[in-house]
């Protein structure tokens, strides 16, 4: 059992959001009393069937066990969003108004889709994501995370075969139980094909009609689709930076998927090993890293931007970090074990255009070198020191 940085405020109700295989029912049984806790799991095909035709059974359990009960778990509750407007009537009934709900799903499209009943602030939202290198400690492996990703499960496989079967068999599920099973798309076929195009554009500049070409759909199919891929946690968007810094500069967003593992599976690269000193590990590794700021900044609740920098004459600062209320922080990712001057030289060229920034090169070099206003440290310290 790991410790997980999320750490939900357990003085309200709340929502826990994110992808299948997180650890989302793991971590809100291991925070809640189970002497306390009605859980209700609607991934059980019973429990679901029993509550989709006698939704106000809730109700009027919680009435019965109001003594008892401190909290009441629903796990996927975009299964049966109708439910939620029972969730409401129970929080706002006097004689239950004290019980709290912890209530889990890995998909916020369903219930954007169906106009469910989000509580109106009545529970807060938190979101979770695969496992930080925090959180792994000492289990934490480089080539392990670019090659697998970090997902709990890969932590208790002991072999690459086990860990590819089980990245295989994660898409697979994903396209039948979040995409198939929910309705979100009318045809699986392009989205299947959409997922491998946007697996292998991972971490580049978003081009919609380049994907529409390759999937053979629309180009507004193609937003729809990065949007499922958005509303299901499965990926995230880095914006370009919004301040005109050159007038040639890039405005569309990058797409990064929320794990290397997944992303390798749909994909379908997972026999090809991502090997250090290569272009692939340099590919991995800024998106490794970029997965990483993105959870950390969730979990520690600090509310930084981020976004990227390109201009059209291939100029590109790989992460700008805005943090509220202290400067900007522009970082150079580079993958390699052994920094030289080199590794900062497109900063260099930045410099007039971010005068009271934070410069920084993060890699794998462990000694802390100095190159003019700019340092260059391990990924670890750099994290350490922006988290």
């Amino acid at each position: 059992m790991f410790k997980r940085l999320s750490n939900p405020l357990l003085s309200n109700s709340f929502f826990i959001f994110g992808a299948r295989g997180t650890g989302k029912s793991t971590l809100v049984k291991d925070l809640l009393s189970k002497s306390r806790t009605w859980v209700i799991d609607l991934l059980n095909a019973d429990e679901l069937e029993h509550f989709s035709l006698h939704p106000q059974a809730l109700a009027q359990e919680a009435l019965a066990r109001k003594a008892e009960l401190e909290w009441i778990l629903v796990d996927e509750v975009q299964k049966l969003p109708k439910l939620l407007d029972v969730v409401h009537s129970i929080m706002e009934n006097p004689n239950t108004r004290h019980i709290k709900f912890a209530l889990t799903g890995s998909s916020a499209r369903k219930l954007k889709i169906v106009g469910a009943n989000l509580l109106a602030g009545r529970a807060f939202v938190n979101e979770f994501y695969p496992l930080t290198y925090r959180e792994l400690g000492d289990q934490f492996d480089l080539l392990t995370a670019v090659n697998f990703g970090t997902l709990p499960k890969i932590s208790s496989l002991n072999t690459d075969l086990e860990r590819k079967e089980y990245l295989r068999t994660y898409a697979r599920t994903y396209l039948k139980e979040e995409v198939w099973d929910e309705r979100l798309v009318q045809n699986l076929d392009p989205f299947r094909k959409f997922l491998e195009v946007a697996a292998k554009s991972n971490g580049t500049i978003v081009n919609y009609s380049n994907v529409a070409k390759q999937t053979g759909v629309d180009d507004k199919t193609v937003k729809k689709y990065f949007e499922i891929l958005a509303d299901t946690f499965l990926g995230f968007y880095l914006e370009s930076y919004h301040r005109s810094v050159r007038a040639q500069q890039i405005l569309s967003p990058k797409f990064y998927l929320f794990d290397a593992g997944v992303k390798r599976s749909m994909e379908g690269i997972l026999n090809v090993p991502v090997a250090p000193r290569t272009y692939s590990f340099g590919r991995a590794f800024e998106h490794f890293i970029l997965c990483e700021c993105h959870r950390l900044n969730t979990y520690l609740r600090l509310d930084y931007k981020f976004s990227y920098l390109k201009t059209k004459s291939d100029l590109e600062i790989d992460l700008i970090i805005e943090r509220p209320g202290q400067s900007i922080v522009v970082v150079e990712i580079k993958s390699t074990d052994t920094s030289t001057d080199d590794d900062s030289s497109v900063i260099k060229q930045f410099l007039d255009d971010f005068p009271d920034a934070m410069y920084r090169v993060w890699s794998n070099d462990y000694r802390s070198l100095q190159y003019g206003d700019i340092k260059a440290v391990h990924w670890q310290k750099g994290l350490a020191e922006i988290f």
